[in-house]
């Protein structure tokens, strides 16, 4: 039996999915200063890696922060220490929509969808994020 908590398991994964390591954040706060949508956030950029580190998940989830995100990557640009905080966020709602039970897409079922008229981009960073 294991005593590794969910919060745990979540706190892992979501290093894991995002492949950034929380621990080199100094709390500058220039991820956040620098963030389009800071008004629009519960939980500022910064923040959001301190409830990782604190594998504050749940709270995480609740908030509008993890979906206001634009995922823009200005913060990840800003960062002196490499942390890339809109990865994390990434990977958070990556988590939130897997416990909610999101079906994947099939190969087979993605033509079906495409519009001519989305942008290739869109495509490439949607297989990309999507595809662990």
């Amino acid at each position: 039996m294991s005593n590794v908590s969910k919060a745990e398991k979540q706190t892992a994964l979501i290093r894991e999915i995002s492949g950034v390591n929380p621990y080199k954040c100094m709390k500058c706060g220039k991820c956040s200063a620098t963030c389009p949508a800071f008004d629009e956030m519960d939980i500022k950029p910064h923040q959001f890696v301190t409830y990782v580190l604190e594998g504050n998940i749940a709270a995480l989830a609740e908030s509008k922060s993890l979906w206001k995100c634009l995922s823009c990557f200005a913060c990840v640009e800003r960062c002196p220490r490499d942390v890339k905080p809109a990865k994390l966020i990434d990977a958070a709602r990556q988590i939130v929509e897997r416990e909610k039970g999101g079906d994947y897409l099939t190969a087979d079922e993605i033509p079906a969808l495409l519009d001519p008229e989305l942008p290739q981009q869109l495509l490439v960073s949607a297989f990309r994020r999507y595809r662990r």
